[in-house]
């Protein structure tokens, strides 16, 4: 069973990757492998989206985007209450222990996480949150969060990962170049969804 599918964000390993060269999940989603950053946060954002798209807004008070907001509140009310508190007690936690931490953009040394900035990934699923929920795409602000430029994903394929993620895969999930490599490791000379692949993740 997957992290993902099972719903234990936290369990995310990362490693070094022979077949994409770069940091990624070795996890699966689905019975999905999740080979690239982009697609990592892609399927994070549609975990954390569910209570949208199914219209219980009540049930997001239990995603783990929830639980990151409520650390992160919980730390800045400790901050604001411990300006005169003895100088040896430890700071309030910013992300939750259970979950994997978002350590910043990928750089040399960078700590075993999520290759982004928190407040980037808020940004992120508030603004595709809003968008999903006002369906027609004249009712859609044009201000796109920066995080865009990075992964390199438009905005239209963008809604389409957010609302039916698992449909357009089968094996493999990321960008094309990725998906391509692991078939040639494996021998193979193609694999289903690599189509959808290179249609939604065309960075």
């Amino acid at each position: 069973m997957s992290s993902y599918g099972s719903g234990r964000v936290s369990d995310v390993r990362w490693r070094i990757s022979p077949v994409a060269g770069m940091r990624v999940p070795a996890e699966i989603y689905a019975d999905k492998a999740l080979l690239d950053e982009s697609a990592v946060l892609a399927c994070l954002a549609y975990v954390d989206l569910n209570p949208v798209r199914a219209a219980i807004p009540e049930a997001s008070d239990y995603t783990f985007i929830q639980r990151r907001i409520r650390t992160l509140q919980g730390a800045s009310e400790f901050s604001a209450d411990g300006e005169n508190a003895e100088p040896d007690i430890a700071p309030a936690p910013t992300q939750p222990s259970e979950l994997y931490p978002f350590v910043g953009g990928a750089r040399e040394g960078m700590p075993e996480g999520l290759p982004f900035h928190l407040a980037d990934y808020l940004e992120l699923v508030n603004w595709t949150g809003r968008a999903v929920q006002n369906h027609k795409r004249r009712a859609i602000a044009d201000d796109l969060p920066p995080i865009f430029e990075r992964i390199g994903i438009t905005r239209e394929a963008w809604l389409q990962l957010a609302k039916d993620f698992e449909t357009h895969f089968c094996s493999w999930i990321g960008h094309a170049e990725h998906v391509e490599r692991v078939c040639e490791r494996g021998g193979q000379r193609w694999a289903r969804g690599v189509r959808a692949c290179r249609r939604l993740f065309p960075g």
